[in-house]
C-alpha cells in the first residue's frame, strides 16, 4: 500500500459518499487469501489503539458489583449491577436491547463467571463480551475514566472465522491526516501477524458506511 497516496484516496472516498442523517464511519476493509483458518497458527487477534482517534465516543456499558458502582455511573452510558442480576436475567428482551444499544461492555473481573452466565448468550453473538485483551475486564479497585478514554480509541483486528477484516478508522468528522494514521496502524498490525503478508493480502479498501469502496491496494 502506497501511504503517500492515502490523502487523495481518502478524499476520493469522501466524494463517493452522499451526506446522510447520521455520522458515517470510515471503514478499512482488508481481504485476505492463501490463509487456512482451520489452523490455529493462522488465526490472530490484535488490539490496536488508533493514533488519530476513533472520531466519535462509543457507548460503553459497565457490568459491575457495588465496589465499582459509583465509578461506573460517572463514566459509562449504562450500569448493570450484580445485585440486580436475577431481575435482569428474567428480562431477556431488555438484555438484547442493552446489547444492541451499547458498543462495548466493561466487566468487573471477580464476577466474570456470573456475567457470562447472565449475559453471555446475548453479548457473545455480537462480539461484545468484555474482552480482557482490550482492557475491558477490570479489578474492583479500577479507575474507569482512563479505561473508557482508551476504549474510545481502540479497535480489534481479528482473523479467526473470516478472510475479510473490517474495522473503523475514523468518521466523516475526522481529519484526513488522522484517518491516514489510523489506516497505517491497522494495516501494519495485519502485516505483523500474517506469515506472508505480501502474498496473503488480496486487497485493501476504504469506504464510508453507505459509500462506495475505494481501492488502496
Amino acid at each position: 500500500m502506497e501511504t503517500s497516496k492515502l490523502p487523495e484516496k481518502i478524499k476520493e472516498a469522501r466524494a463517493q459518499s452522499k451526506k446522510r442523517k447520521f455520522l458515517q464511519s470510515f471503514d478499512l476493509v482488508v481481504n485476505l487469501k492463501d490463509i487456512d483458518l482451520k489452523k490455529t497458527e493462522s488465526q490472530f487477534e490484535d488490539i490496536v489503539v488508533l493514533p488519530g482517534g476513533r472520531g466519535k465516543k462509543l457507548k460503553i456499558a459497565a457490568i459491575v458489583d457495588k465496589e465499582l458502582g459509583a465509578e461506573a455511573q460517572k463514566n459509562c452510558s449504562l450500569v448493570l449491577l450484580r445485585e440486580n442480576f436475577a431481575k435482569i436475567k428474567a428480562e431477556p428482551k431488555k438484555i438484547k436491547k442493552y446489547a444492541a444499544e451499547n458498543d462495548v461492555f466493561i466487566a468487573q473481573a471477580n464476577i466474570m463467571p456470573e456475567i457470562a452466565a447472565v449475559f453471555g448468550r446475548y453479548l457473545a453473538p455480537r462480539n461484545k463480551m468484555p474482552n480482557p485483551k482490550a482492557g475491558c475486564v477490570v479489578p474492583p479497585t479500577a479507575k474507569l475514566e482512563p479505561v473508557v478514554q482508551r476504549l474510545n480509541n481502540v479497535v480489534i483486528v481479528k482473523v479467526k472465522k473470516s478472510k475479510s477484516v473490517q474495522v473503523p478508522v475514523g468518521t466523516e468528522d475526522s481529519k484526513d491526516e488522522d484517518i491516514a494514521k489510523n489506516i497505517i496502524a491497522v494495516y501494519d498490525s495485519l502485516r505483523r501477524h500474517l506469515q506472508r503478508p505480501d502474498q496473503q493480502i488480496r486487497s485493501v479498501l476504504l469506504k464510508t458506511t453507505m459509500g462506495k469502496t475505494v481501492k488502496l491496494e
